[in-house]
């Protein structure tokens, strides 16, 4: 994963800066308490234009989590889609890119009580390429369970929940491993320390279902449209961990992992240790639509003129 590549401007509570005075107070409320909520958005280059995807659906997501924290972020969905569009242009980008919108509690009050402290809106867009390696991970099951529904709402992208994913990494490499797999409180698979996760078993795909604690992905929504559209059956059930090591593929999705092969678990190969064919399929397929290539799949892609 390379360090961060500087573009001229973000934008923040309604001004462009330069990239060195976007600063926020020592103070800043989520700093302290981890009261945000983000996104991450892909952008590809293409043919010599920008496609966005799925940006609508990033920003509605952002604006449900913001919701359950209680945070009103003044600016409606069309408004911020329009920002993202504008900051992409203005910034002169043209190859592919991340793009990170935040809305946070500011500065103002200390103490857990949020609700005094002002709300804060922030959008970054830089060059960003492979996040896993392309041709596949090497995992290990964490000794971390992934935070359950009834201690902090998996269903919102927010910055304090990273926490238990932080911890799960880490611990992943420092065994040696790529990337680590969470089980939930009832032990069954729940999803990566940043992605979800999709299992092959005798040509089906498996997925962990919503009550697995799982962030409800765009791009794992994706796959799943175009999984069924490749004629797969695709099931959203409970996972036994047993089941990541007897499975025939297994893969990431997520916006920053796009569609990564999981070649080994907890030291097992996962069918013959490469990216499995079906797998190839999807990944291949996701690859093309994401790029404008495939005319079906273009009501996913915002273009942005530069």
């Amino acid at each position: 994963m390379a360090a961060l590549k500087k573009t001229s401007w973000i934008w923040i509570d309604g001004e462009f800066k330069p990239w060195d005075e976007a600063k926020i107070h020592v103070l800043t409320h989520a700093l302290h308490y981890g009261t945000g909520v983000f996104e991450g958005i892909r952008a590809y280059m293409s043919d010599g234009k920008i496609y966005v995807f799925r940006l609508k659906e990033h920003i509605e997501r952002l604006f449900k989590s913001a919701k359950i924290y209680f945070m009103d972020i003044p600016y409606t969905i069309e408004e911020i889609c329009r920002i993202v569009i504008e900051l992409i242009r203005v910034n002169d980008v043209r190859e592919d890119c991340y793009i990170r919108p935040i809305v946070f509690r500011g500065y103002g009050y200390i103490g857990l009580n949020p609700l005094n402290n002002p709300i804060q809106v922030a959008i970054a867009v830089f060059p960003f390429g492979k996040y896993l390696s392309s041709g596949g991970v090497r995992c290990c099951v964490s000794s971390w369970r992934r935070i359950p529904g009834y201690s902090l709402p998996p269903q919102a992208k927010a910055c304090g929940n990273y926490i238990n994913s932080v911890l799960a990494k880490i611990e992943a490499l420092k065994s040696g491993y790529d990337e680590a797999i969470l089980l939930d409180d009832k032990g069954y698979v729940s999803e990566g320390s940043g992605e979800n996760l999709f299992i092959v078993k005798d040509g089906k795909l498996y997925t962990p279902p919503i009550y697995s604690d799982i962030l409800e992905g765009i791009t794992r929504a994706s796959i799943i449209e175009i999984a069924s559209d490749l004629g797969y059956e695709v099931y959203e059930r409970p996972i036994a961990r047993v089941e990541l090591y007897t499975c025939d593929e297994a893969f990431f999705t997520g916006t920053a992992a796009e569609i990564t092969p999981i070649l080994e678990i907890d030291g097992r190969k996962i069918g013959d240790g490469e990216e499995g064919p079906i797998t190839k399929r999807i990944r291949c397929m996701f690859e093309e639509a994401v790029r404008g290539k495939l005319p079906s799949y273009m009501k996913w892609l915002t273009e942005v003129s530069i």
